[in-house]
């Protein structure tokens, strides 16, 4: 399960990580999701995910206020009961344009990954540090997602995993130039989801699940 926001709803990324296992001999897998991802991504075949534009990974904790279209936590319970055996977790974008504290941010991983193991306790996770952003109007995005990086380490990672439910660090963090490799300083462009792809199928290939 691609599990994300825009990043993983709109842009190629999802498209071209199943593509790259696909020619690389992992065929015994599927993408699970509600969201069908269907950009035009150069022949690379649709797949489902859970990406949702414009959510908050820290609005999934609670129902209260109603954040309906932004995230709460009725849909991350939904998600989470579709049991998924690897989740592939790329959040916190729109949590650091808002300017939303790193350390909440980590907490909501936590949380989601809860809710994920409530469900399916041998569920794996790969949280990614978070891509470079650097949009019009966010002088803080840069620094904020450089903070928010800082804390998902291999160290955080290990401390929170269980000897059934490993957590592992995907290190996007360096992956694209936001001045040409997206399209807006935010969203990867072709280019820049082939190598976001890349990189999450190395992390996810290191590890021999499949």
């Amino acid at each position: 399960m691609p599990l994300g926001d825009s990043i993983t709803a709109d842009t190629c990324y999802p498209k071209f990580l199943a593509q790259e296992f696909t020619a690389k001999g992992h065929t015994n897998y599927q993408f699970v999701g509600t969201v069908l991802n269907n950009q035009s991504c150069n022949s690379a075949p649709n797949v489902q995910t859970e990406g949702h534009g414009g959510y908050l990974v820290t609005f999934l904790t609670t129902n209260t206020p109603s954040r309906t279209g932004l995230g709460t936590l009725n849909e991350l319970t939904t998600w989470a009961a579709e049991k998924p055996d690897i989740v592939l977790m790329h959040y916190g974008t729109n949590d650091v344009w808002s300017s939303v504290k790193s350390a909440d941010i980590v907490s909501a991983y936590l949380f989601v990954i809860n809710q994920f193991r409530s469900q399916n306790p041998n569920v794996i996770f790969f949280v990614s540090k978070i891509i470079s952003m650097n949009p019009s109007g966010c002088g803080n995005c840069t620094s904020g997602v450089a903070a928010l990086d800082a804390l998902v380490t291999p160290d955080w990672a290990s401390a929170n995993s269980t000897p059934t439910s490993p957590i592992y660090i995907v290190d996007q963090s360096a992956t694209i130039s936001t001045s040409t490799d997206t399209a807006d300083g935010v969203h990867p462009n072709p280019a820049g989801a082939q190598k976001m792809a890349d990189v999450a199928y190395a992390a996810v290939a290191a590890t021999n699940y499949f």
